[in-house]
């Protein structure tokens, strides 16, 4: 689709260390997602060595042997427990000022942990669960992303706290298995505790903010401080008793020294990253309690509390987000559920990306357990062999393909959308078909219908095979199939394997059926890693052609946006639309591949274009950038998961009403007169004239240039070239017949928008010689049937402060009132203002966090055509 290069060396500027570093960083954070494989691998070795004489059947007589007052408690606590995690969101909402009613309350603080404890990065994952709730509720995205903060300072209050004080008095040594540099746990109660009761210090004796990333905090109220320690300690209490209860009475170790392990299970499943911690917390706990404790009675407890604490609550809260939405359906007509809606569209695609990937794993697992033997007698007697076989294995390679299919989902895109509701429906089939677990039916249908009625949030028409797979969702494929295996081996443990087994088609052959359903899920695998071998290719090219030339240029002067002339500056790269009626105008710097505005052309190929360039960056390794942005596409970067940071307003003037009569003009018709007196003149040359005009417009811009200490600019800014200047008409001012001031023009779309690049003018030419110019271009334009005339940006103008402002609007508020001996911020937005404008916000679309600092120096780079350039203006 169009061109696309890969970058080349230098492009940008050579930024030594930095550039080094980045790299560094790129390569470490690739490498994370398969460290958390690793871990997850170790850790089902270890429990695979620690409970692998085991048999299935054990696990399930453990589950049964249960007591049923055990499971009652523990279903109790577990109740207790989210009770007290309203807390949490309590306390949080109080301190950014917006307390709200308890059920609101509760409800996102439900759904948000539900949910989140089972992907994994609590804080994180839960943030568009509170977003989308707490968004229709009222709360501003700065409220929203405080309340996030402050639940994750009280989260790890909790984990310091308690885990000091249980580290401190029952931390043992540390088994070598886990392969941690870790011989006791005291030393870590120590800097828990020390950490615990600094921050109440800080919340005690200190007023000023804290800074936690790109973020602003200011420290609560001791006694808020306090009640957070309550909070989150309870919480951890709580939580620790709900496997406490399950576990068996002979068990013989005190609570305190359990609770001890079970936080050291929980920090390793939480550092992992591994999607709930599952493997890696069974194993620590398994692996850390003492050698008295019998490991084979352990496996049971764990499964349960693994069902009642996680899966539950989870099915819990996917139902009652269900039946929220279809409740906001009704009350649509409103304002309040049309914003609702909007943000939905942001949530939706990744819970259903998720339901789709849970149940992927439904399928592997199942096909790796033997089916339950009444079951399987009734299917035999009615069903033949070869259906019951074939629907076994075919029931595998659905399993792997929701998991593959699962991240088109989160793509958007609509072909992934349909093959999954037919992948959904077939699974339901082989479920029945291969051993009756209408359980497990019943869960794939109950899926289906959460994912049929969501098509509108599935809109691209992108190939499958073209999207980019992110190193994290590979990995996240890897361990669902590891993880599956091992249940498989752990299932059939006791089973003498041949070489015949694979040929063994009998009724009760559930182990022969894994081994192929296993052949099933690597054929699967690799028939998708040849295809997207062999698919379509990105192409690059050097420079773009003849024919992309004469179709950027086709493009630009259809669209009603006078920037897109930016398009002809000869200084960018273009991705096309699958029509080549749209396009995208970048270029790279550094790290950073920076799109110039929205994507140029019809609007109903904007949304395919930014996600293909978004996977386009993704394919190198580059930070996805669009510099000056409208507010028409922000959705569309808000799905991509870049941030958005304003950085000033445009100013539009409409012509039709633009006149200099009246009382507010008077200045303006001041400076036309006294400049008429002194035998100046303005006119209009059209683009065939302008070459011959080039030599002394030259003069007119390189003493301009001298004279403001300047040099040229770039990507966002035209400058002085023979060949980009006479693209365009060009407006002049001249005096005595000598051309003192010249704005090469961009005309818009006919009827559409006047704009102007270059502007400059002779040292010596009369003061107000820049508003004579505009106010005879503004008339010349409205007299040619322009409807607007643009007067380009006012950088950092608008920004809000206040005490939930990001650190970006704070240092841009600062900088705008205070930076007036590095740039004249308001006083351009002063000068503006004299033609009575429209402003429009513009904004920066980028990757958050640390890379924000990067992308800003690689466009700096960019626009001064080097970093040098910047320093020298």
């Amino acid at each position: 689709m169009g061109l696309a290069e890969r970058p080349k060396r230098g492009d940008g500027g050579d930024v030594g260390r930095g550039i080094r570093s980045r790299g560094l960083n790129l390569r470490l954070r690739k490498l994370a997602p398969f460290l958390s494989l690793a871990v997850f691998a170790v850790a089902l070795w270890v429990l695979h060595r620690e409970v692998g004489h085991l048999h299935l059947r054990d696990v399930s007589e453990q589950l049964q042997a249960m007591p049923a007052r055990s499971l009652v408690a523990a279903i109790g606590l577990t109740l207790l427990n989210f009770f007290v995690l309203t807390g949490y969101d309590t306390l949080s909402l109080r301190y950014v000022g917006r307390p709200l009613g308890y059920r609101r309350t509760a409800l996102a603080s439900f759904l948000g942990y539900a949910i989140s404890q089972n992907i994994g990065l609590n804080l994180v994952s839960s943030a568009p669960i509170r977003f989308r709730l707490y968004s229709a509720w009222g709360l501003s995205a700065m409220e929203i992303a405080s309340v996030v903060a402050f639940n994750g300072l009280t989260f790890w209050l909790g984990i310091f706290t308690v885990g000091g004080i249980a580290f401190t008095t029952n931390g043992g040594p540390v088994p070598a298995v886990l392969h941690v540099s870790l011989t006791s746990l005291l030393p870590v109660g120590v800097v828990f505790l020390a950490l615990a009761l600094g921050y109440l210090a800080v919340c005690l004796w200190k007023r000023k903010p804290l800074r936690i990333g790109g973020w602003e905090l200011e420290p609560p109220p001791f006694r808020l401080a306090l009640l957070q320690l309550t909070v989150s300690s309870a919480d951890w209490l709580v939580s620790a008793s709900v496997l406490w209860v399950l576990l068996p009475s002979e068990f013989g170790v005190a609570f305190p020294q359990f609770l001890a392990v079970y936080l050291f299970a929980q920090i390793l499943g939480l550092v992992s990253q591994v999607p709930g911690g599952i493997g890696v917390f069974e194993t620590v706990v398994i692996s850390l309690l003492p050698a008295s404790v019998d490991a084979s009675t352990l496996l049971g407890p764990l499964v349960a509390y693994r069902v009642i604490y996680y899966l539950a609550p989870l099915a819990v809260a996917v139902l009652v987000l269900v039946g929220y939405e279809l409740n906001q359906r009704r009350q649509q007509v409103t304002k309040m559920s049309r914003a609702v809606g909007a943000v939905l569209s942001l949530v939706a695609p990744h819970f259903l990306a998720l339901t789709t990937f849970l149940g992927g794993i439904v399928l592997l697992v199942s096909g790796a357990t033997p089916a339950v033997a009444d079951r399987l007698r009734w299917l035999g007697g009615i069903l033949p062999l070869p259906a019951l076989e074939l629907s076994h294995f075919l029931a595998s390679v659905a399993g792997v393909l929701l998991l593959l299919l699962a991240w088109g989902l989160r793509r958007r895109l609509e072909g992934a959308y349909y093959l999954t509701l037919a992948v959904f429906v077939s699974g339901v089939v082989f479920s029945l078909l291969k051993g009756a677990d209408y359980e497990e039916a019943l869960v794939l249908a109950a899926m289906t219908a959460v994912l049929v009625p969501s098509r509108r949030y599935f809109y691209r028409r992108a190939p499958l095979l073209s999207e980019p797979l992110s190193t994290n969702w590979l990995a996240a494929v890897a361990m669902a199939l590891m993880g599956a295996f091992w249940i498989g081996l752990f299932a059939y443990r006791h089973v003498d394997y041949s070489t015949e087994m694979w040929w063994q088609f009998t009724l009760y052959g559930d182990a022969s059926r894994f081994l192929r359903g296993g052949i099933g899920v690597a054929v699967g695998l690799l028939a998708f890693g040849i295809a997207r071998l062999f698919g379509r290719a990105t192409p690059r090219r050097n420079e773009p052609s003849a024919d992309d030339l004469e179709r950027v240029r086709a493009i630009a002067s259809n669209s009603p946006h006078a920037s897109a002339n930016l398009a002809l500056l000869g200084d960018k790269r273009f991705l096309f639309s699958a029509s080549r009626r749209a396009m995208i105008m970048y270029a790279v710097s550094g790290r950073s591949w920076i799109a110039m505005g929205e994507p140029v052309g019809p609007g109903d190929e904007h949304v395919e274009l930014i996600w293909s360039f978004h996977a386009l960056c993704d394919r190198y390794g580059g930070w996805t950038v669009f510099y000056e942005v409208g507010e028409e596409d922000l959705n569309i970067f808000l799905e991509l998961g870049l941030t958005v940071l304003k950085i000033g307003e445009e100013a539009t003037v409409p012509l039709e009403p633009f006149s200099l009569d009246g009382r507010a003009r008077k200045k303006l018709r001041y400076v036309r007169r006294r400049l008429e007196k002194e035998h100046c003149t303005f006119e209009v040359v059209e683009a065939s004239a302008v070459p011959a005009l080039l030599p002394e417009l030259r003069a007119v811009s390189d003493a301009w240039l001298a004279d403001k200490h300047s040099r040229e600019m770039g990507f966002s800014l035209g400058r002085f070239e023979d060949d980009y200047l006479r693209r365009f008409p060009c407006a002049l001012v001249r005096q005595h017949s000598r051309i003192v001031a010249f704005a090469n023009l961009w005309p818009g779309r006919s009827g559409s928008e006047l704009s102007v690049d270059l502007m400059r003018h002779t040292p010596d030419a009369p003061p107000g010689i820049m508003d004579f110019l505009f106010t005879n271009l503004m008339e010349w334009g409205r007299d040619n049937g322009f409807a607007r005339f643009g007067l380009g940006m006012a950088p950092l103008a608008g920004l809000r402060t206040g005490p939930f402002a990001t650190l970006w609007n704070r240092l841009a508020s600062f900088a705008y009132s205070h930076g007036e001996h590095f740039y004249n911020f308001q006083g351009l937005r002063q000068y503006k203002d004299k033609f009575d404008p429209e402003w429009q916000p513009r904004y920066l679309a980028c990757p958050s966090g640390r890379a924000v600092p990067g992308v800003l120096a690689d466009l700096t780079a960019l626009i001064s055509r080097g970093l040098i350039g910047a320093i020298r203006k």
